[in-house]
């Protein structure tokens, strides 16, 4: 016997675990929405934004499928109380930052370089960080097995 044995999740954990996957399947269905072209999702968007959408490179895209997708996974494995949340929830702000890589050096439309439009990304960045925070501690806490 390894004595490992897995506590109790407090009520929080079941709130954070939900609103994480509700918030990172809203992202991931932002992301598919916006590369399959859904001309009803993307309706609102200016066409400046859309010829800077259409000159993403690859590796940005890249950067933003694993940010959304590790962010679901960890989420998800928050919810089964797996350990692993935690390596996704890292992974997903390492795609979160080759995405933002190109925010920083490309030439964005204005509404991305907008108060608003920042204000977005450091909320972003500010969930990513807390649920990565978050998963950690309940690791140590022996929730997460």
């Amino acid at each position: 016997m390894t004595g490992s044995t897995q506590a109790r999740a407090p009520w929080h954990f079941w709130v954070i675990g939900v609103a994480a996957t509700l918030w990172s399947a809203m992202a991931c269905l932002d992301y598919w929405k916006t590369v399959t072209r859904d001309m009803n999702w993307l309706a609102a968007v200016p066409p400046d934004m859309m010829d800077w959408l259409d000159a993403t490179p690859t590796w940005a895209m890249a950067g933003w499928a694993m940010g959304v997708g590790c962010a679901l996974a960890g989420s998800l494995l928050l919810l089964m109380r797996s350990r692993w949340a935690v390596a996704f929830f890292a992974l997903s702000l390492v795609g979160l930052a080759v995405n933002q890589v190109y925010l920083l050096v490309s030439d964005a439309p204005a509404a991305i370089r907008s108060p608003s439009g920042i204000a977005l990304r450091v909320v972003i960045w500010i969930v990513g960080l807390a649920l990565l925070w978050y998963a950690v501690q309940m690791r140590g806490r022996r929730v997460l097995a």
